[in-house]
Parts: structure tokens; sequence; C-alpha cells
């Protein structure tokens, strides 16, 4: 017998099975996709998610029970999948939970660079009404992590009581079923929305089974066999399909009735109101003062008070600014920078705040106030290179606190007569007061002890005849006795 005899023969026999009407009226419509259906199937979207998309964008007007007829009587039984199956949980008050988690939705190679990333998407699912929000990210890092919490509570217009998230890094520091530390970001950003964070117990999904079932939902109807052109436009897309297509589909646990109904009706009204202030989008970070007074914070540097040396700190970076806490104190407050380093000099011990603010200019500066001889001794230092003999010429300047400016002047002034404008140069001079031929000492002024400096060519003279040269020594004459007699028993 062939094919023809036997379907005559069934029709024959079982005559209720067969709707001839209804298949010429919807399996031809259906029939004119069947390459596009047969290339979702491929790429594992479900039958209900495929009739969706052809209800929504092809104007194909058929069931989604005809869909599955057609399927079964015209491909291959390997285009059913198993569906996996979760115990319902019980009803949950409106407004008083939302359960939040990350799903991989697959690679996506961005058209601009050419580079392929996973995208993850952050649901967040209110657990009365079962109304989910979803962006897609491809980092999720503490950024991330805040940012898509603020998007979702401006999408529901309101802030759930609790908040149910999964246990990662960006949200909880260290998990306990007892007291989990909550991530210092992930507080601030609970406390200005008023939300309690209550994570599940880790490596326990099924504490939050309202945002895992969805996750293949997500994945089928929303991100596989559709392309993307930039990521933006991916997260546009996300939340038109999070309002009007997971919103409105027949959801079993409401009976039948569309997540967004519910959640017009019941639990829109009992979520908590928006703060008026906007909230600030920051991250924390710890680390550790280096011997260089900086402390890294993300690829940048910045710098802290030196008495925190080698001490932990905590860092508050914003958009805008980036903020060191130490012991709960803002010690230092930066412009945030992309990569490189931010100092403040008032963060220096002393003396290095003077080097530091001693700059070229400065110098020139103040030596135009001591005279024209220290003004050509300060060029001649920064004349071949600024910075490797600033110090020099600052501390040139800094002669004038043991000083007076006349006789830094005339030192200036004997150092370029006898060719060397050194600093060891005009120290000397002032220290041994030869700076002018009636000039004392300064160390003999404040002594009260008249100091005898005769120069290199005195401090040696010949007192034997065998060539041999011995040390002059004069002893001071404090109460008029003649050290000539000193002078005679030396030599």
């Amino acid at each position: 017998m062939t094919e023809a005899d036997w379907r005559a023969r069934a029709q024959s026999w079982f005559p209720a099975l067969v709707d001839r009407g209804l298949r010429q009226v919807t399996w031809p419509a259906i029939e004119v996709h069947r390459d596009y259906i047969t290339a979702q199937l491929a790429a594992g979207v479900t039958v209900s998610t495929i009739h969706q998309r052809l209800v929504d964008e092809q104007g194909l007007v058929a069931s989604v029970a005809s869909m599955r007829r057609w399927v079964g009587g015209n491909l291959p039984e390997e285009a059913r999948r198993a569906q996996v199956r979760v115990l319902r949980p019980g009803p949950v008050e409106p407004g008083s939970e939302a359960q939040i988690d990350y799903g991989r939705l697959g690679m996506w190679t961005d058209p601009a660079t050419g580079r392929r990333h996973t995208v993850q998407a952050f649901v967040m699912v209110l657990s009365c009404s079962r109304y989910m929000f979803v962006r897609p990210v491809l980092r999720m890092d503490q950024e991330a992590w805040t940012r898509c919490h603020v998007e979702a509570f401006a999408f529901f217009g309101g802030v759930p009581a609790r908040l149910v998230p999964d246990n990662l890094k960006t949200g909880v520091d260290k998990p306990d079923l007892y007291d989990p530390k909550i991530n210092r970001s992930y507080a601030e950003l609970a406390a200005h929305y008023g939300a309690l964070v209550d994570p599940a117990r880790a490596f326990k999904p099924k504490d939050k089974p309202r945002v895992e079932r969805p996750m293949p939902y997500v994945r089928d109807s929303f991100w596989r066999g559709r392309t993307f052109t930039a990521l933006e436009g991916m997260q546009v897309d996300a939340v038109r399909w999070s309002r009007d297509v997971a919103g409105t589909r027949s959801c079993r646990p409401l009976e039948g009735a569309s997540p967004a109904a519910v959640f017009a009706a019941v639990e829109a009204p009992a979520l908590g109101a928006l703060p008026t202030v906007p909230f600030v989008l920051a991250t924390w970070s710890t680390g550790k003062v280096g011997p260089d007074i900086h402390v890294k914070v993300g690829p940048a540097l910045y710098s802290v008070p030196w008495r925190l040396l080698g001490q932990q700190v905590h860092a508050r970076s914003t958009a805008t600014m980036v903020q060191v806490v130490h012991e709960g104190k803002v010690v230092a407050t930066h412009v945030r920078r992309q990569r490189g380093r931010a100092t403040n000099v008032e963060h220096y011990p002393p003396e290095r705040i003077a080097f530091h603010m001693r700059t070229p200019t400065w110098c020139r500066q103040t030596a135009e106030q001591v005279g024209p001889a220290c003004c050509e001794v300060v060029a001649t230092l920064l004349e071949v290179n600024a910075l490797f003999r600033l110090r020099a010429a600052q501390g040139v300047l800094g002669l004038r606190d043991k000083h007076t400016p006349a006789r830094l002047e005339a030192a200036c002034a004997k150092a370029i007569a006898v060719g060397d404008p050194s600093y060891r140069t005009i120290k000397g001079i002032l220290i041994a007061g030869t700076e002018s031929t009636t000039g004392a000492s300064d160390c003999g002024a404040a002594s009260g002890v008249p100091a005898f400096l005769h120069g290199q060519q005195a401090l040696f003279e010949t007192i034997s005849d065998n060539g041999n040269l011995a040390p002059v020594l004069e002893l001071p004459t404090t109460s008029g006795v003649s050290s000539e007699p000193n002078r005679a028993a030396h030599a």
C-alpha cells in the first residue's frame, strides 16, 4: 500500500481527527515562513517565541497551537525542546520583593571594532507580578551593577522593599546566612533608595526561582536569532522587549494574566517612591599607600597625606572625582583621571612641600629681590637644566634665612668674580665671612668671641729651614693678652 492508500483509510477510520478546513486556512500562512522557522529552530529558539516574533514582525494570523501542529507535522521531531520544570514557589505580597541575577545571553561581535564580547543580561523580576526588567551588559563590574539597579527602579517607577541578589562580589563581599557583608557601593545604593538587601544563600538558586526560571525565556525570546549593531541599541531594545513582549505574555503562575496587567493593578501602587535626589553612581576600592604617598585607584594614582604611608585606605570613585577615606574620614579629594598621576603638593612632608613649591619661576622672582648678582647666579644654575639644578638654586636662596640679603648679594658677586657661582662656594664665602673686606662672620658675632680668619694665603707659613710647613695658630685675645707668646711656643 502507498501513502495515499493509508491516508484514505485513516480518513475513513478516524474522520473526527481530520481538520482539513483549519489546515487550509492557517498552514499555508505558516508555510510561507518555513525557512525562517527552520533557522530559528536551529538557533535553539522555542516554537512559542518564533510564533510571537512572526506575529509582531510579519503579521502572522495563526495561533501558537496551530504553529505547534505545523511544526510537528512538517519539521523533524528534533525541533522540539525539553522544558525545565521548577517547583512553583508560594505567593508574595505586592511590592515586597524583587529577585536579581545575571544570565549569559551569548557571544556578540561589535561591528564597529570587530571584537567579540560575552553578553550578560541583568534581570530584575518583581516577585508578585512577575514583571521583569532586562539590561544587557558587557562587563559585570561595580559600576554596571549599580547602574542596572538605577535603570530598573526607573523602569518600574518605584522601589521594592527587599532585594534578593545573588552572592556575586559586586553585591556581597562575604556571604553568610545570618550576617552577610554587603558591598560598600551596593549598601550605599540600598540606603539611598530605602531598600533592604537580603542575598540568597550561596549555591541555592531555589532561593530566587522567579528570576532563575525566566532566564531561558529571556535568552530564547530576546536574544537568539537576532542581530544588534551596538550595545546602546541592544539595551534600548531590551527595555522595549521587557515592556511590550515579556510584560504582555500570558503567565501560567498568574492564571493566564499578563505581568504588566498585574503590575499596573496590584504591584505598582505598593512600590516605594523614588528619591527626589538622583543617585550618584560610585564604586569603592581598597588600596595601600605606597612610599611615594600615592594609592592606586583603577588605572590612575592619587596622592594622600604622607602620615598614611603603608596604611590601607578606601577610595570612592564617581564619574568626576575620587575621594580617599581613612577610618571613616575623607583625607583626600581629587578630580578623576583616566590614567596618570594626580598629586596634591600639600600631602608631602614639610621639607618636600618647600621643594615642590619653589619652582624655577619662584627662584627667579626671589633672586630679583636680593640683587643683580644673585639673579645672575640663579640664572646660571637654571640655564642648562632647570630641573637638575633647581635644588642648588633653592639652596642659594635658602641662605637668606641665615644671612642678610646684602651679605648674600655680596657673596654671589664674589663667587662670580672667582668664576665659581655654585651653592657650595657661596655658602663657604658666607661662613668664612669673606664676602667683603670689612665683613665679620655670623658665627663670630653670634658667639661673642672674635674670630681671626686670614684666608688661604695666611693659613700656612714657613717656620723652619728644612722646608716643612706648620700651621700657624692664633688664639683670640679676649682680655687684652697678646697671642704672640702662644705663636712662639707653638713654633
